[in-house]
């Protein structure tokens, strides 16, 4: 498979039309690619809390509208990131959509891990509650957000779920970024899975990104690693890999915890 992610720089001085507009023509220049992803909250920033209800729109709203029209003309599986999503009868959430290659919803996932502190998104937005998973012709997409990179069990359920790849959108600050590499690292190793980790470039709301989007194999090996500013990060990687690999070094198949209570 050949995956492009798209670590976008999120400026202030630009509308959230404008970036729209710039960031569907990049995703059209993908063409040729099998997949291709971008950050999370590419339209407003990550941190730019303020925003979020200004800016929230519905699922089928403006972004999903652009965002399936450019993977259509290009032909290729997107993952678009996520967008504040406004449900007409609930809270915001934080929302990746996932299109096919013909401009279709093949899915949506609701972070499930809030950030903030008990401030910014843990309390503007709700808490997403299903895990997601999305069946491409050669792997099955796991959908994870972010903060979600910090809670192993939910990747071991999208493993659990089918997932062979996990692809996750960040809005990363740089100050955190040994974090970001670690935990990618780990989550590829301990569920012999591939990583794609899109993070976004930039300042959000004061808050510098760490960009430094990565792909990392079922090993725990990088095989591709973006700068700290806005850039393609293209690779190819051979989706039969995780089924090898799980084979020759089958720790899965030794879990104990997790799938059932022990007996003494």
């Amino acid at each position: 498979m050949r995956a492009s992610l798209l670590q976008i720089d999120v400026n202030e001085t630009e509308s959230v039309d404008s970036r729209r507009v710039r960031v569907a023509a990049l995703v059209r220049e993908q063409a040729g690619a099998d997949l291709v992803v971008l950050p999370e909250l590419w339209t407003t920033g990550a941190f730019a809390y303020e925003g979020f209800g200004a800016e929230a729109e519905p699922l089928e709203g403006p972004t999903y509208e652009v965002m399936a029209k450019a993977a259509s003309d290009a032909g290729v599986w997107l993952h678009a990131g996520s967008i504040p999503e406004r449900d007409p009868e609930g809270p915001l959430y934080n929302t990746s959509l996932v299109f096919s290659p013909s401009g279709e919803l093949a899915g949506a996932y609701r972070k499930i891990h809030r950030f903030g502190f008990d401030k910014g998104e843990a309390v503007l937005m709700g808490a997403g509650a299903e895990l997601v998973t999305v069946r491409l012709p050669e792997t099955t997409l796991g959908l994870a957000t972010c903060y979600d990179l910090r809670f192993p069990e939910l990747f071991r359920g999208l493993v659990d779920a089918g997932a062979e790849t996990l692809v996750l959108p960040a809005g990363w600050p740089e100050r955190r970024r040994s974090h970001w590499t670690l935990l990618a690292q780990a989550r590829a190793v301990e569920n012999q899975a591939y990583v794609l980790a899109c993070g976004t470039a930039g300042t959000h709301a004061g808050v510098p990104q760490a960009g430094h989007s990565i792909v990392v194999d079922p090993w725990g090996e990088v095989l591709a690693e973006a700068g700290s500013g806005e850039e393609v990060l293209t690779v190819e990687f051979d989706p039969a890999r995780v089924g090898v690999t799980r084979e020759q070094f089958p720790a899965l198949k030794d879990r104990v915890l997790g799938l059932e209570t022990p007996r003494r």
